[in-house]
């Protein structure tokens, strides 16, 4: 790692553009202004969410506006580093790599999955961050699972948490932000189309409306899989066959007046339903629960805010069973 750390080139920037990565969603606005915040500054940051939310790439993001931007980006990933290894591979490099009397030259350090190291790991690593002699850098970890909830069941070190954690971002999961689905479609179909040399056209609306309703457990990497694989295929087909329906030629092809299930324009109004449900819910969580500030950061009125909260059966800050439920939309949105 040595060489690597310190004669690599700078690192290119995020794959995804900044419009992308950070979309629509009012969760990701958030992120968005407390990454701008600390962005020239050298705080740690902690970056919790599920798998394919997009951590390194908002990781690099913070690099690239960082003072050491000029600097090396060294990930290292932590599940993949035995016990007996770990501190050769967390600072076995030149003695000088990563230290600087210039701190715009020092770079960043990303550990990725930094809960998967073992006790005796976070041991070396907490005395080598703390020795501010040795690690001029800036430290930004990964982590899909809860790090708080791990200091308090004994897994994870506590003083190695609050050395990491200057900055806690938590990436929403995509069914939380699926006012983005359209745009990250768009923009990864006219990717691969570039990068294959093909001409897959835009996704119909109706498949776009089954996707809202899909879970996407891999998230925005199962999205970009799955549009990925339609490029290259050229058929809806690919992508309904994972996430459930037929395409349109299919289902227009012997069209029965007693089939049962819904129409397209009625899974279209459920699906915008589910993703107005969100953009409220995550407006309210930003906003304390204030019902008055939500509505004005909302621009809609306060009466229709406590319509739309009726009808998606959001009382105080409890969610019933009725209509975004159906769904599984609000899942641990409350």
């Amino acid at each position: 790692m040595a060489q690597q750390a310190k004669n690599s080139p700078p690192l290119e920037p995020s794959g995804l553009p900044e419009s992308i990565l950070f979309g629509r969603s009012l969760t990701m606005a958030a992120i968005r202004r407390n990454l701008q915040k600390v962005a020239d500054t050298n705080i740690p940051i902690l970056i919790e969410g599920e798998s394919g939310t997009g951590k390194e790439e908002i990781c690099k993001f913070v690099h690239h506006r960082s003072p050491g931007c000029h600097g090396p980006f060294v990930k290292v990933c932590c599940p993949a580093i035995p016990p007996e290894l770990a501190e050769s591979e967390f600072f076995g490099y030149e003695r000088d790599a990563f230290t600087a009397a210039d701190a715009s030259a020092a770079g960043t350090l990303f550990f990725d999955e930094i809960s998967e190291l073992d006790e005796a790991s976070q041991s070396k690593l907490l005395q080598v961050l703390e020795d501010g002699q040795k690690v001029n850098v800036r430290i930004i970890c990964s982590t899909n699972r809860n790090l708080r909830q791990l200091v308090i069941a004994g897994v994870f070190r506590q003083d190695l948490y609050y050395r990491i954690s200057g900055l806690v971002l938590r990436l929403p999961p995509m069914r939380e932000r699926l006012e983005d689905l359209d745009q990250l479609v768009e923009y990864f179909v006219g990717l691969y189309n570039e990068r294959f040399h093909c001409q897959a056209p835009p996704v119909s609306s109706s498949t776009m409306a089954r996707m809202a309703l899909h879970q996407w457990p891999g998230n925005i990497r199962e999205l970009e899989n799955l549009v990925k694989r339609y490029v290259v295929v050229g058929t809806e087909d690919v992508m309904l066959s994972e996430i459930g329906g037929q395409a349109d030629g299919e289902a227009a092809a012997a069209p029965d007046a007693t089939e049962e299930g819904p129409s397209l324009s009625e899974m279209t109004r459920h699906a915008l339903r589910l993703m107005e449900s969100r953009i409220i819910l995550n407006s309210l969580r930003e906003n304390q629960w204030n019902r008055r500030r939500t509505a004005r950061a909302l621009k809609i009125s306060y009466r229709s805010l406590l319509y739309k909260l009726k009808r998606a059966g959001v009382t105080g800050r409890h969610v019933t069973g009725s209509a975004v439920a159906e769904g599984r939309t609000l899942e641990n949105l409350s």
